[in-house]
């Protein structure tokens, strides 16, 4: 089941994704993933939870009662974007990887329209996942210094071309 993110999920949306970081990102020194890492998302997803940015939608997928993904979209940060909106995150707890759960929450945040992600240059797993979604590698690059020079890639997914009539 896809739901609205609520109060209730943080623990479980913050643990997925500092968990999904220390799977995914073992390159990067400790502190992006260890428990003050944890603590700082705990905080994060409790304000943006309880102040959400304006126009963002956040889910969160359900299996037996258990809080196993998140997704978070809204307007977009970025200057002069190909899309309106920007996925701020999607993440799925490692044994439910695979099953179509990162699909329905993509699904659930941005539906079809034009829209656009940043994602690590070293995350060949997500790049093909998100390109299977419509999402094509722009050749905008970023090195984010915040997160020891980690290389980002944008995709992005256009508006469909008018039809003729």
């Amino acid at each position: 089941m896809i739901r609205a993110a609520a109060l209730a999920d943080v623990d479980a949306i913050a643990r997925i994704i500092n968990d999904g970081w220390r799977q995914t990102y073992r390159t990067l020194p400790p502190r992006f993933y260890d428990q003050a890492a944890l603590a700082r998302r705990r905080s994060m997803w409790q304000d943006l939870l309880t102040y959400p940015p304006a126009g963002a939608v956040a889910r969160v997928a359900v299996l037996t009662e258990q809080v196993v993904g998140s997704a978070m979209a809204g307007p977009s940060r970025d200057p002069a974007p190909a899309g309106a909106w920007q996925l701020f995150s999607l993440y799925v707890a490692k044994p439910y990887q695979g099953m179509g759960v990162g699909s329905l929450l993509l699904d659930a945040v941005l539906g079809g329209q034009p829209a656009h992600l940043w994602v690590a240059q070293s995350n060949t797993r997500a790049i093909a996942f998100y390109a299977q979604h419509g999402l094509r590698l722009d050749g905008t690059r970023k090195v984010d210094a915040d997160l020891d020079g980690l290389v980002e890639l944008r995709l992005v997914r256009p508006a469909p071309p008018l039809s003729q009539p």
